[in-house]
């Protein structure tokens, strides 16, 4: 019994300390999204530097009248898309909240799920980003998957 209990305590601190070792990546998430929410709210066309160059955005378009299709969007294309269309939805009053946000620790990446509701539309759609610190150390959103962005509609 008494060799079992040393065990007991050595299996416990290695799994805190495997815990322990994807908070930073949860937290980097975090933080990422944080700026993506700032530069989103006030219509910075920089919002587009958080993506990664190779980054791969896909988007689900459901016309009013047809069937819904997806679309990869090229990153640089997409980038240049963001920095046009921001002073357009400032204009317009475009603005996006977020609600039941989760983190996901997925290997390197963590994967940030969310419900977007865009105004004045009051449209909800699923998105989701994975987002990973690259060899700099910088955090880059790698992976976009959403409903046709506001702006697009």
């Amino acid at each position: 019994m008494q060799t079992s209990t040393p065990m007991a305590l050595l299996a416990g601190l290695a799994f805190s300390a495997l815990s322990g070792a994807q908070q930073p990546g949860i937290e980097g998430a975090k933080q990422l999204f944080a700026q993506y929410l700032a530069l989103e709210q006030a219509y910075d066309p920089n919002l587009a530097d958080l993506y990664a160059d190779d980054a791969l955005i896909k988007t689900r378009h459901k016309p009013p009248m047809g069937d819904a299709r997806e679309m990869i969007i090229p990153a640089q294309q997409y980038k240049t898309l963001l920095r046009q269309h921001m002073p357009v939805a400032q204009t317009r009053g475009d603005r996006s909240s977020y609600a039941n946000v989760t983190y996901t620790q997925e290997g390197a990446l963590v994967r940030i799920d969310a419900s977007r509701l865009a105004e004045p539309r009051k449209n909800a759609s699923p998105i989701t980003l994975r987002v990973g610190q690259s060899t700099s150390g910088r955090w880059f959103i790698y992976e976009e998957w959403s409903a046709a962005p506001p702006w697009a509609r």
